[in-house]
């Protein structure tokens, strides 16, 4: 066994166990902070923990079956790879809300568990988003949104979240939904630094002897074209192929996982983009075809 090969099997092991870690800190979070003060968190779970109030159905459980239908769209137009990771994530976190739903409350106090519920389920978030999953299914929606329209999956998720937070501040009082807005925008921080960044647009550059082979697999697997800047190594006097692209969050684990399964010397700087001015274009009719002639001079190569 290669060492490339040996460090791909010694990622996927350590993405997936941070992936059951972050689920089950996400799932302790809910059930010790959040759901007995009626702070509610966003998207699939958020509204899961809504129902929870009105009908009389295990909150795991009420996960598993509202993400299912997202899931299946999933399934159909996202990676096999990356779907596996969220069931993965989202089965763990259901079993192991059942498992914290019958010990004893960490607290009752708003602030605390505003404060406390919000720091470990960004924490716990964020591990699974850094394992390459995710525990909501509103964030698959976001994604395949995202890969269509000019519309990052953060201000998707943040629209969602905030006519959740509607909901539940007309349902359970106005101080409620304020809570877990202010829960929201803790556990969005906490997100940023456990995942370096995950609601901000990044923007890759990658330095490489075998550009056009590196930038055919960021078309095929992400939709996203690369700008090519021609190079030079100052000590090796080499050329050097320079690929410049812009990514969402939802995309940074895969990217990584490309760039080193494609057997080329790389060196790669990953920045945050504050802002995007003018279309940045994703995929074509003329991109396509661009990228087959690339995949054809690959192969006569």
């Amino acid at each position: 066994m290669d060492s490339r090969k040996k460090k791909r099997i010694k990622d996927e092991i350590l993405s997936m166990l941070m992936i059951i870690v972050g689920a089950v800190v996400a799932a302790f979070s809910l059930e010790e902070f959040l759901a007995p003060n009626h702070i509610f968190d966003g998207g699939v779970t958020g509204v899961s923990m809504i129902l929870a109030n009105f009908i009389h159905m295990n909150l795991g459980t009420l996960v598993v079956i509202l993400n299912i239908p997202f899931i299946v769209i999933g399934i159909i137009k996202l990676g096999k790879r990356f779907i596996v990771k969220v069931i993965v994530a989202i089965v763990i976190f259901s079993v192991m809300t059942g498992v914290f739903s019958r010990m004893e409350n960490a607290t009752y106090d708003v602030i605390l568990a505003t404060t406390f519920g919000g720091v470990l389920l960004g924490a716990g978030v964020g591990l699974v988003l850094r394992g390459g999953g995710c525990l909501d299914g509103t964030e698959i929606v976001a994604i395949l949104i995202s890969k269509k329209f000019q519309i990052s999956t953060g201000r998707i998720i943040l629209l969602i979240n905030v006519i959740i937070y509607a909901v539940a501040g007309i349902v359970f009082g106005l101080d409620r939904g304020m809570y877990s807005l202010l829960m929201y925008f803790i556990t969005s921080k906490v997100i940023d630094m456990v995942e370096i960044g995950w609601d901000n647009t990044k923007s890759v550059m990658i330095i490489t002897d075998d550009g056009r082979k590196l930038a055919q697999e960021i078309y095929t697997h992400l939709g996203r074209t690369v700008t090519f800047i021609k190079g030079e190594g100052l000590v090796s006097n080499d050329e050097k192929q320079i690929l410049y692209c812009v990514i969402t969050r939802a995309e940074m684990f895969e990217l990584k996982r490309i760039i080193s399964s494609v057997e080329c010397s790389s060196f790669t700087t990953i920045s945050e983009v504050s802002e995007i001015v003018g279309n940045h274009v994703k995929s074509s009719r003329r991109t396509k075809q661009v990228v087959k002639n690339l995949s054809d001079e690959n192969e006569n190569r």
